[in-house]
């Protein structure tokens, strides 16, 4: 018998891209090697991705030739040091269930450089093959996150020695955004992919493509959905457009993140109300907040790493007939000018651009198709390629 260990620190059924993307392609492994006499223990976390976000999860749960294990970990408000606090618990758990355990494969997905760090350690402790799915450089974005300068001369350095190790140790990279490509060119002796994120299947059903629903109130509903950190820098833009927009444009906003307190102030100094602020919701009520929208709304701060970046969210909300605004850069620009129909791209932060087009655009009245590129994005051909990718390096 072989053995699969998958790292994933988010997974069913939390609310996270991570989660979402590897809900998926786990899935698809299972089904892949179902008749095989392969075993997936696969490692991940109740759910902690949002404080305000609760869903119940067995802590072990087996499909197929797949074992899911879930590892509590301690709440987080999405600060750094109780984030970091909770992987050092989910590395000390995994590394305790997986010892004395014969591994021929590990598969990790990360996003914050920590989980492929577990996933490198557990690979050279094993002898096993390892593959990284990379969700984001964490290294070079945490260089714009963190300002102060002495906290950089002392962070800085030991993380890129972490990153070293585990990106070395690697047999294979995926790569999900083909902007991140030019950081890795010095890792010759690993093979590299592309497996992008993709669309999911609930956004495929209820004839969601063809359904237009544009609201009756002369109220222009601007909606974001998703984290509300730092990297996403909402309280830079949202506020101040709000501001001189007026009481015909409201902004829906449902997530939950480390810089929501810092949206709140803005909101709260400036003394506007045309800003709502929900709690994350599961995927079939955020649905009804997408389709009242007249404009669904992406955003990146105004960081050099967040050029090489293409966010799972576009994937996501191009299945709405609805337009798109992106406040993005680099990789995440190009990709939504030349992919994406019936969008406005413009640079993060510049909210006098946000509201030029806004008074101005009546878009939203425009039948809108984009049939091509959710038949070229979906995620269950994006994952069968990528599964069948994984399960051929047991051999």
């Amino acid at each position: 018998m072989k053995r699969i260990i998958y790292i994933t620190y988010y997974f069913r059924p939390d609310l996270s891209a991570g989660s979402f993307r590897n809900s998926s392609l786990a899935e698809q492994l299972n089904v892949i090697l179902k008749d095989k006499d392969v075993v997936i223990d696969l490692y991940t976390t109740l759910p902690n991705r949002y404080g305000s976000f609760k869903a119940e999860a067995p802590v072990n749960e087996t499909i197929g030739n797949m074992n899911i294990h879930r590892i509590s970990v301690p709440k987080h408000k999405s600060g750094m040091l109780d984030q970091i606090l909770s992987y050092i618990q989910f590395y000390k758990t995994v590394m305790k269930l997986i010892a004395n355990k014969n591994v021929d494969l590990v598969f990790v997905s990360s996003s914050r450089l920590f989980s492929a760090y577990l996933g490198s350690r557990i690979a050279k402790k094993t002898k096993a093959k390892l593959i990284l799915d990379i969700r984001d450089i964490f290294v070079d974005s945490i260089k714009d996150v963190i300002q102060s300068k002495f906290l950089k001369f002392l962070i800085l350095p030991f993380l890129k020695k972490i990153e070293k190790f585990t990106f070395k140790r690697a047999d294979h990279i995926n790569l999900i955004s083909p902007g991140f490509n030019t950081y890795f060119g010095d890792y010759k002796k690993c093979t590299f992919s592309n497996f992008t994120n993709g669309i999911d299947d609930e956004f495929l059903d209820n004839d969601i493509l063809h359904f237009k629903n544009i609201p009756e109130e002369t109220t222009i509903k601007i909606v974001y959905a998703g984290n509300i950190g730092e990297g996403q820098g909402l309280h830079k833009i949202i506020p101040q457009a709000a501001q001189k927009l007026g009481s015909n444009y409201q902004f829906i906003i449902i997530g939950d993140g480390g810089a929501k307190h810092k949206l709140e102030s803005e909101i709260i100094n400036r003394g506007i109300n045309n800003v709502k602020i929900y709690s994350p919701v599961e995927r079939k009520e955020l649905f009804q907040y997408y389709l009242q929208a007249h404009y669904l709304f992406i955003h990146l701060n105004d960081f050099d790493a967040f050029k090489k970046v293409l966010p799972s969210k576009v994937f996501e909300l191009a299945t709405f007939n609805k337009p798109i605004i992106a406040g993005v850069v680099g990789f995440a620009a190009q990709f939504i000018k030349n992919e994406i129909s019936n969008s406005f791209v413009f640079e993060p932060c510049a909210f006098d651009k946000l509201i030029n087009y806004l008074r101005n655009d009546q878009s939203y009245n425009l039948q809108i198709d984009r049939s091509i590129f959710v038949n070229k994005y979906k995620r269950s051909n994006i994952n069968l390629e990528y599964a069948t990718f994984i399960a051929n390096y047991l051999n």
